[in-house]
């Protein structure tokens, strides 16, 4: 049984957790907090660089600002691609006004941003608002 390390974004203690038990519900050893949420989790440019370079699960991040109105449309898309991707990948938020190196350090131009990383690499990325339906199809692609 191969285990997946995860990076908990809570507290940043690495985990390692079973293939199997992914979409079970698995909780930081250190913390106890969900390591598979059902919904995005706003974290900041230290945890990002983290969980981008170490998790083995594709993680999903929104780069987005509460002043843009395509970003406020996309937030319940987000979030309800994330219930559909639990187990499967880990939908996050970085706030650009609040972690402005966040946006410097990953490139992006235009928000909403999506970017997706894959085993310590950014593996594609994506601008503007869209539906829940194509953040699912997109983010199944990784």
């Amino acid at each position: 049984m191969a285990g997946k390390k995860i990076t908990c974004l809570s507290c940043g203690q690495t985990n390692a957790v079973p293939f199997d038990k992914l979409a079970a519900g698995p909780k930081c050893g250190k913390c106890k907090a969900a390591l598979m949420p059902d919904a995005p989790v706003d974290v900041d440019l230290a945890t990002l660089v983290k969980a981008a370079q170490t998790d083995d699960v594709p993680l999903v991040v929104d780069f987005w600002a509460p002043w843009c109105g395509p970003c406020k449309m996309m937030g319940p898309e987000f979030a309800k691609a994330a219930g559909a991707l639990k187990g499967q990948a880990r939908l996050i938020k970085v706030d650009t006004q609040k972690h402005q190196s966040a946006g410097q350090r990953y490139g992006i131009r235009g928000i909403p941003t999506m970017v997706a990383f894959k085993g310590g690499r950014e593996v594609k990325r994506q601008s503007g608002a869209v539906s829940a339906g194509a953040i699912t199809d997109w983010a199944k692609g990784l």
